[in-house]
């Protein structure tokens, strides 16, 4: 971007407007109304919705090339949901910018999850309708790319825990065996056990991750991924 952005959000957003009244409209709440025919941001959200989805299932389509339908849906899910979108939001400070009327406001609706959520996705519509999917694609991909793995890590180790239990086996084991580096960027690296099958150790930033990726090594040893 050349300049000074128009709008602060510019610069989180990584983009800068042509048109700045589509991204005043999707930061404007329904209670700034005073006639129906006034804007809000509802028309935006609605729009915001359709392209997020798009664009989250072709980046997993990119990040998981070989999955099928059955276990991108998941992940798809989380990444596109209201805890996903309002914690976007959040740390992008996006209620620092909606418009509310001012009883909402003293309420704190501004910082309402439901409202967040739906002014990330009508913030996406705006970047759409400016700008294209390219647009958009530069900030949802370069926003949910590195939440991936984070979103649902649970998926794996569910698919995990159903094949164990399908066949009678104990539930799987997840040991810690080592902690590495500072406090502040720690590395786990953790034991998944399979009765009946070899053990296999993964790492990751947070327990979490490294689980989910055990799980996912596990399930590729034996043959339940594509």
């Amino acid at each position: 971007m050349n300049g000074a952005p128009a709008h602060p959000l510019e610069e989180v957003l990584g983009y800068r407007f042509a048109n700045a009244a589509l991204l005043e409209r999707a930061l404007m709440h329904t209670s700034l109304r005073q006639t129906k025919s006034d804007p809000s941001y509802e028309r935006l959200e609605f729009l915001g919705d359709r392209v997020l989805g798009l664009l989250i299932a072709e980046l997993l389509m990119d990040r998981f090339p070989n999955s099928t339908e059955g276990k991108l849906a998941p992940r798809l899910s989380s990444l596109v949901s209201g805890r996903m979108l309002a914690s976007i939001a959040r740390t992008i400070d996006l209620q620092d910018f909606v418009q509310v009327g001012q009883g909402e406001n003293a309420a704190g609706t501004h910082r309402r999850s439901s409202v967040l959520a739906d002014c990330m996705e009508a913030v996406i519509g705006a970047l759409y309708r400016d700008g294209g999917l390219d647009a958009a694609r530069g900030f949802v991909w370069g926003t949910w790319a590195p939440l991936i793995d984070e979103a649902d890590p649970k998926v794996a180790r569910m698919e995990l825990q159903e094949w164990a239990q399908k066949r009678g086996l104990p539930l799987p084991v997840y040991v810690v065996v080592d902690r590495d580096g500072p406090a502040h960027t720690p590395v786990f690296t953790i034991e998944l056990t399979v009765e009946g099958q070899s053990p296999v150790r993964a790492t990751g930033g947070s327990k979490r991750t490294a689980e989910q990726e055990a799980a996912t090594r596990m399930l590729e040893a034996i043959g339940e991924t594509e």
